[in-house]
């Protein structure tokens, strides 16, 4: 009978306890990466993950686990974030926010000491600004004119709106002066 391959299957680390000797508690990598990946998503400014290069996505979790590679040892761990920062953003601060945003949500549920977190900007995303131009342009409702002519046209129908609404002085005082 032939042993299943370790590579494909998830590692876990079985971590004492000191409630009651002999016990123990297993991490899977794809429960340190779900945390890391849920952590760095609550930072603003993350337009996204990104794909690891190395190409393995953990489990069931891909969303939560895409752009998260965990290395989970007896008692520590290292999470290495692959992400898209959006366009506007200072780099260094929100890739700051992840690093420890990660850091104390691994440490606060695991107990497992967090001795790095690499981020790896991949790239910087536009779609935020894109939308919020497209949004403006169809909360706008600005008539849109092809050529010169239409232009003059639409100007004449605005004036033209604006003295029907301004108040007509009575014939006598027009006479007057």
């Amino acid at each position: 009978m032939a042993k299943p391959k370790k590579e494909n299957l998830p590692k876990a680390v079985n971590i004492d306890t000191q409630a009651e000797p002999g016990s123990s508690i297993t991490y899977a990598n794809e429960v340190v990466a779900t945390i890391a990946g849920v952590a760095a998503n609550e930072i603003e400014g993350i337009a996204g993950m990104v794909s690891i290069p190395s190409g393995g996505k953990i489990g069931k979790n891909k969303n939560l686990t895409k752009g998260i590679k965990v290395e989970v040892g007896p008692e520590e761990v290292s999470c290495e974030i692959y992400l898209n920062i959006e366009y506007g953003r200072p780099i260094q601060k929100v890739a700051g926010e992840v690093q420890e945003n990660v850091r104390k949500a691994v440490e606060s549920m695991t107990g497992l000491h967090c001795v790095r977190v690499d981020v790896h900007v991949q790239g910087v995303s536009f779609e935020k600004e894109n939308s919020a131009l497209n949004a403006g342009a169809k909360n706008a409702k600005l008539p849109t004119a092809e050529t010169e002519d239409d232009n003059v046209r639409i100007a004449d129908t605005r004036e033209e709106a604006a003295e029907e609404t301004a108040p007509e002085q009575p014939a006598e005082t027009a006479a007057e002066q």
